[in-house]
């Protein structure tokens, strides 16, 4: 059996994850367009989607998305040109900026959160909430061991 074929018959961790983010992201961003956010690209959920309403710091961003702060920084200059964030000082440390959602940004973050939440209420329909539970367990625990081993 061909490599190809093998892998379409039984695809590895990095393909079938692919396959959840990719089409996840597709839903989502189409979605967000219907809703009035037609500029947004996945490759501004590296904020986005680890953005706290009162702000964050781009540092917390980059852990957390697991992008170099470099990434995070065109990302967040791109979301201040669209509206959606803005930088101010952190009232913690001033030399600090935190990186605070708009009210596009937060519009956005609550639609988003909805979209989401309706994906995972589909899927766990369609496979039993308990199953779904037990998916998403077994994901983050293996998700949590392949970034304690990316180092």
């Amino acid at each position: 059996m061909s490599r190809s074929l093998r892998k379409q018959s039984d695809p590895d961790l990095g393909m079938l994850s692919a396959q959840v983010l990719f089409a996840l992201q597709k839903e989502l961003f189409r979605r967000l367009a219907d809703e009035g956010h037609p500029n947004l690209r996945p490759r501004h959920g590296a904020v986005l989607a680890y953005l706290d309403v009162e702000g964050s710091r781009a540092t917390t961003l980059s852990y957390l998305s697991g992008q170099h702060k470099q990434v995070i920084g065109t990302l967040v200059d791109e979301l201040v040109d669209l509206g959606y964030v803005e930088r101010r000082p952190d009232p913690q440390d001033r030399r600090a900026k935190l990186i605070v959602p708009t009210e596009l940004g937060l519009d956005m973050m609550t639609r988003s959160d909805a979209i989401v939440a309706d994906i995972e209420r589909r899927h766990a329909e369609a496979v039993g909430a308990a199953q779904y539970a037990a998916f998403k367990h077994v994901l983050r625990e293996v998700a949590e061991l392949q970034r304690a081993g990316d180092g």
